[in-house]
């Protein structure tokens, strides 16, 4: 008779692992951009606790064509009305933003910001680039959700369980200020990647990460939510790497994801309590997945790994060290609005 686990356990155990499945299985059938399936996957593990219904994932397969559409005939604005295309860009993500944070779906609001944002940015400089990414984004979807689906055959949620709490909705006068706020993020993140998209693509996605996590993150405790996930995730990528280059394979890839992702997902279910919150684990294992993935493809590559990987950590920070500042601007404004105004 089969072992009676705890709802949290059976989920960190399903993430874990369907994130190794996911990046084993990316990098093991040398897909575009690897580390995508992973990320999405992830997503998907943490946002749901339950395998994706068919017309669920009907609905997804719907949205990244609509999305890869939309990216595609933004790519002749920016070319010849570069400033009404980046308008554009920065209205349609302050618009999904928002929607997000009124209660849309999480992973179609990702796939969007996806769309608004890679593909414009690769198919700018070159259409093949776009497509590539698109192929990408349609071949790390269907991978992240067979694997979901895998995952959750192999560890179930049990029929008793209690659905998680529903995160706290924002005030009404607060989405507009907060969805800005991710926009602001994610925006000069793409305008860095028009100028060289093949370099700067991942900045993107790490970008996507912080505006989403900038949602339920306050001028208090910005710096050691954002930086913080950030540099753990940078630290756990550099001893991933060296644990791999001690035995490098295709199965120890998966082990040693298998084990960080059993370390990160018993923080992110308070099987083993922090005083950190859900969204710091989450963005420290994108941002690990991010680094490493790039760091496996400049190995390939003939790059050097590690000129590499501090060029694109230091962007990561900075990255990061923005979202602090705009979330603590944006907070100050609201705070000096609200002392200026007159009580009634």
């Amino acid at each position: 008779m089969p072992t009676k686990r705890a709802p949290r356990v059976q989920r960190a155990l399903r993430l874990a692992m369907g994130t190794a499945l996911c990046l084993a299985a990316s990098f093991g059938l040398a897909l575009p951009i690897p580390f995508l399936a992973p990320v999405l996957g992830l997503l998907f593990l943490a946002t749901l606790n339950h395998p994706l219904p068919f017309k669920a994932g009907l609905t997804l397969a719907l949205v990244a064509m609509l999305t890869t559409g939309v990216g595609l005939l933004l790519i002749p604005i920016l070319r010849y009305y570069p400033l009404s295309g980046v308008l554009l860009i920065g209205a349609g993500l302050f618009l999904v933003f928002r929607a997000g944070l009124r209660g849309a779906n999480n992973l179609i609001v990702t796939l969007l910001i996806i769309g608004l944002t890679m593909i414009p940015s690769a198919g700018t400089a070159d259409f093949g680039l776009a497509i590539m990414v698109i192929g990408a984004l349609v071949k790390g979807l269907l991978l992240a959700v067979m694997v979901v689906s895998f995952s959750h055959w192999l560890f179930p949620e049990p029929a008793n369980a209690a659905s998680p709490p529903a995160a706290p909705a924002l005030p009404t006068d607060e989405v507009a200020r907060v969805a800005l706020r991710a926009t602001l993020i994610v925006l000069p993140t793409f305008l860095l990647a028009l100028i060289d998209p093949a370099s700067y693509l991942p900045i993107i996605l790490k970008a996507v990460s912080l505006g989403q996590q900038s949602s339920t993150t306050t001028a208090r405790n910005a710096g050691r939510e954002l930086l913080g996930s950030t540099l753990l995730g940078g630290l756990l990528a550099i001893l991933f790497w060296c644990a791999l280059s001690l035995f490098v394979h295709l199965w120890m890839f998966f082990l040693w994801m298998l084990l960080f992702g059993l370390l990160l997902a018993r923080k992110l279910y308070a099987l083993s309590p922090t005083r950190q919150s859900p969204g710091f684990w989450l963005n420290s294992m994108i941002t690990l997945i991010i680094l490493l993935g790039q760091s496996v493809q400049d190995s390939l590559a003939g790059k050097d790994v590690y000129t590499a990987f501090a060029v694109r950590m230091g962007l990561f920070i900075a990255v990061t060290l923005y979202a602090c500042l705009m979330v603590q601007l944006l907070d100050q404004q609201r705070q000096n609005r609200s002392v200026t105004q007159p009580d009634h």
